[in-house]
């Protein structure tokens, strides 16, 4: 069963191509964040708050199950897209999500021309892969959260978890 937040939050590409012109309009700055989301932990809701920090709305582009599947591997994500976008929701910094099914966010980026791409702190402004879309219509990039020093990956390395979902017998 679906949250109150979700279905309030939820919305498709298309919606939210018309909701941020009508935001834009309103003065509102809107800023996109994105990712898998798989193992929500400290160093997404850094990552979030610092994005939310930039402007007046912040959508998050979620990845589909199938393309964090191919993202991440055959045993990922964890949780279902339903799921992932639930406890998205639940945030109160978080104000829409959608969910795209591409490997890349560029599609996204194109249909909402958001006035900030935020990325976490793995990247640099220069390194972000779809910085040029967001500078070809006069967005701009920014780097927020924390050290990247938190990872789905890693925690779910340390809670002994091999490919295929199993636990590790020690």
């Amino acid at each position: 069963m679906s949250s109150q937040y979700l279905i309030r939050k939820l919305k498709t590409r298309e919606e939210l191509s018309h909701l941020s012109k009508e935001l834009r309009a309103e003065g509102k700055r809107i800023v996109l964040a994105n990712g898998c989301f798989d193992l929500l932990h400290v160093g997404h809701i850094r990552y979030l708050q610092g994005a939310k920090e930039l402007g007046d709305i912040l959508i998050v582009g979620l990845n589909s199950d199938q393309s964090a599947r191919i993202l991440k591997g055959q045993s990922r994500p964890l949780f279902p897209q339903d799921e992932r976008a639930e406890m998205l929701a639940a945030l109160a910094c978080v104000d829409y999500i959608t969910i795209f099914p591409e490997l890349t966010v560029e599609n996204l980026i194109l249909a909402l021309k958001p006035d900030i791409q935020a990325k976490g702190t793995d990247y640099t402004e220069e390194s972000v892969p779809e910085a040029a879309i967001v500078r070809s219509y006069g967005g701009r990039v920014a780097i927020v959260g924390d050290p990247k020093s938190h990872s789905s990956s890693d925690i779910i390395l340390k809670l002994g978890f091999k490919a295929g979902g199993s636990a590790l017998k020690q």
